[in-house]
């Protein structure tokens, strides 16, 4: 394994890092040069010299094994999550190591938990970065980069197939840098509709488009504490709510649609599972709500019944309410949501309707080759034929899934966070969903938690973003040979 080659390729991807910290540190200045200025210029300049010289000194490669492709993603994740806690322990505040670490890991993975108490603490450029990483993080950084770094060149493909799952795949039928183009126009474009509506709708430009980063990245950071329910405004949720709900759905059935091809949103499978969820599961919270007396009018009910649940299927962790004290049936449903979650090829985290569908319809193969041992029975999903290894697959995935969310719950209880908020930890790092329950509801923080919970959380966070076993095979390299 070539370190250089690995050196120089996670170098373009700081230097993308580097640009949106420029960026941020020019709204800065034109906010009256506001204390977040200096951190920023000087993050910029430091990421910018670690970015900068592994392209000077390394030469380019025409083609990388499968093993560093491996290392390049995961490497390039975790070199973003680091210098991205740069503007953090230069600003200051609450930002100690570990805070800034969990800060920006939660970032860059769109996972949207928070260890500040006063969000609204910190100056418009660290908002403005803070709001960055997701946007950043939402597509991937290996993403961004291999479609604004043209001299990547064939190296594209070989990170393409290690940074998009196999899922996600299956909706797209064109060469990989036609790929790249499609997720970053459907992904820009989307960022900018939403933007226009939410101003529109009520909200300033700088919160519109903090937001429209935060949703379209399924992420949920905020620049307000107490996040959506800081505007109060029905028209904004309407906006934000549509827009999660989209950003749920696979990037390449959207542009389908768009561009009026056959393999569209209306024709897929997966898609109607997944607005199925959404249309049921808001139904039955809302409801609930509504019969528990948790609110007094129907359709307010069902104002933060819906938006909650999709805020939390999507992985997007938005709140208009403090889902903590509502009824058990609906805190069951939302926690289902959360390792349920979004679509493959979207922004969303968690096991992904995609996988549920497809071990469902494995395990009732089973069960007809059971009661006709003769049998031959094809399991299809929008007419692509799954053989055993890939139902298989997807079945070990999410049983593996689980197992990092047990694993995570009993360390946490380790350090001292009772059940309820560990398994909430687990569960919220994992799927990349950020608010739970407990002590970390969702108009609650992580700022309380003892500092080995943060840096569990983040763990989990990276290795439900890079979907289990990506991570995993950093700490396998040596078995390779």
């Amino acid at each position: 394994m070539r370190f250089t080659v690995i050196i120089r390729y996670t170098g373009m991807v700081l230097l993308l890092n580097a640009g949106f910290m420029l960026l941020s540190a020019l709204i800065s200045f034109f906010n009256e040069m506001d204390t977040g200025f200096y951190p920023l210029l000087l993050s910029f300049v430091l990421t910018l010299a670690l970015g900068m010289f592994p392209l000077i000194f390394v030469r380019p490669e025409s083609d990388i094994t499968t093993k560093e492709s491996y290392v390049i993603v995961v490497g390039s994740w975790l070199l973003a999550c680091f210098v991205g806690t740069f503007p953090y322990m230069l600003w200051g505040g609450e930002f100690n190591p570990i805070n800034a670490w969990f800060e920006s890991t939660s970032g860059f993975t769109a996972t949207g938990s928070t260890i500040l108490r006063n969000i609204e603490a910190l100056p418009k450029g660290m908002l403005f970065w803070r709001s960055s990483t997701h946007w950043l993080g939402g597509v991937g950084v290996v993403m961004f980069a291999m479609v604004i770094l043209p001299s990547l060149g064939k190296i594209k493909a070989t990170l393409s197939n290690m940074e998009i799952s196999t899922f996600a795949k299956e909706n797209y039928h064109y060469k990989t840098k036609k790929i790249l183009q499609i997720l970053l126009f459907v992904y820009i474009g989307l960022t900018l509709l939403e933007t226009v509506l939410l101003r529109v709708a009520g909200m300033d430009w700088f919160d519109a488009v903090n937001h429209s980063f935060s949703t379209i990245a399924t992420g949920g950071l905020s620049p307000k504490n107490a996040s959506i329910a800081y505007y109060d405004n029905v028209w904004i949720e309407a906006v934000i709510f549509f827009f999660m709900v989209v950003s749920g759905l696979h990037f390449g059935l959207i542009f389908a649609t768009l561009t009026g091809k056959s393999n569209n949103l209306f024709r897929s499978e997966v898609a109607r599972l997944y607005l199925l969820f959404i249309l049921v599961g808001g139904a039955l919270i809302s409801f609930n709500l509504w019969f528990t007396n948790s609110y007094e009018s129907l359709p307010t009910a069902f104002r933060h019944g819906y938006f909650q649940f999709a805020s939390i299927l999507t992985t997007t962790g938005f709140s208009t309410a403090d889902s903590t004290f509502w009824p058990p049936f609906s805190v069951m449903l939302l926690i289902l949501a959360s390792i349920i979650c979004g679509c493959a090829g979207s922004t969303s985290g968690g096991v992904k309707v995609d996988r549920v569908l497809l071990s469902y319809k494995g395990i009732a193969a089973k069960l007809k080759q059971q009661q006709h041992p003769n049998a031959i029975i094809r399991i299809k999903i929008n007419n692509v034929h799954y053989d055993d290894k890939m139902v298989g697959f997807a079945s070990i995935f999410i049983v593996c899934y689980l197992a990092a969310v047990g694993v995570g719950t009993v360390v946490c209880t380790l350090f001292g966070s009772d059940l309820m908020t560990s398994f909430s930890i687990a569960f919220g790092s994992m799927s990349n969903v950020g608010p739970g329950f407990g002590q970390v509801g969702s108009m609650s923080n992580y700022a309380e938690l003892p500092e080995g919970t943060k840096i569990v959380s983040s763990l989990l966070m990276l290795l439900g973003r890079l979907e289990v076993f990506g991570f995993i095979q950093m700490f396998l390299l040596r078995s390779w040979r």
